[in-house]
């Protein structure tokens, strides 16, 4: 594990915002019309002080590298009944008049039990994205400092085509850069979870093959 810091090519500046067109601040009664009105589920309607972040659809590979972390955070969850994991485009309600949909988040149990509504939980024990080429500023910059300002005990930014996770907390001037070994020991839990970097990426790689 290493502490790096960060710098964003050209293309990662590239990003599907209306506020880089529009600069006036966006109401969440408005974000939410912009919900309603979408197809389906993309593409993914965000706000964050003020700013509407819009992300594309995401890729298959985004997908199974999602799809496998939940895979293997789930029986680690529900062994230690630590928490209950959710997937977007579900909402996490993470601070009133905004709106979040993290590719993946980690909510806290309630006295060991699910919580009878998600909507009015406003932390979150862990949250994850996956950068892709119309993500990465904001999944780095926005909303990272937005995630650290509201003091969100871990975030990890997923970053394929380096096979590495960027792990932030709170009071972090820097991610560290997990590219072996990632370990997370969330708060009640004895026993941390832990993830071979390496054979996490390699078994996406896997099972898009087999497909």
């Amino acid at each position: 594990m290493r502490r790096a810091e960060l710098h964003l090519d050209s293309s990662a500046e590239q990003i599907m915002a209306m506020s880089a067109v529009s600069p006036r601040r966006w109401t969440r009664a408005e974000v939410d019309r912009l919900v309603d009105e979408r197809p389906g589920y993309t593409p993914r309607y965000e706000l964050i002080d003020g700013e509407l972040l819009v992300t594309p659809a995401p890729s298959h590979r985004h997908q199974r590298i999602i799809f496998r972390l939940a895979q293997l955070l789930a029986p680690y969850l529900a062994e230690h009944r630590i928490g209950e994991i959710f997937l977007g485009p579900a909402e996490l309600p993470l601070v009133m008049g905004e709106r979040y949909e993290p590719d993946l988040f980690v909510i806290p149990l309630v006295d060991g039990r699910r919580a009878p509504d998600v909507l009015e939980l406003t932390q979150a024990l862990l949250i994850c994205e996956t950068l892709s080429p119309g993500s990465s500023r904001h999944d780095r910059i926005t909303k990272r400092r937005a995630f650290q300002r509201n003091a969100v005990p871990e975030y990890w930014i997923i970053d394929g085509d380096a096979e590495a996770f960027e792990v932030w907390h709170p009071t972090d001037k820097g991610p560290a850069i997990v590219d072996e070994r990632l370990i997370w020991l969330p708060a009640g839990a004895l026993v941390p979870f832990e993830l071979d970097v390496r054979e996490f990426f390699a078994s996406v790689a896997a099972g898009a093959e087999l497909k």
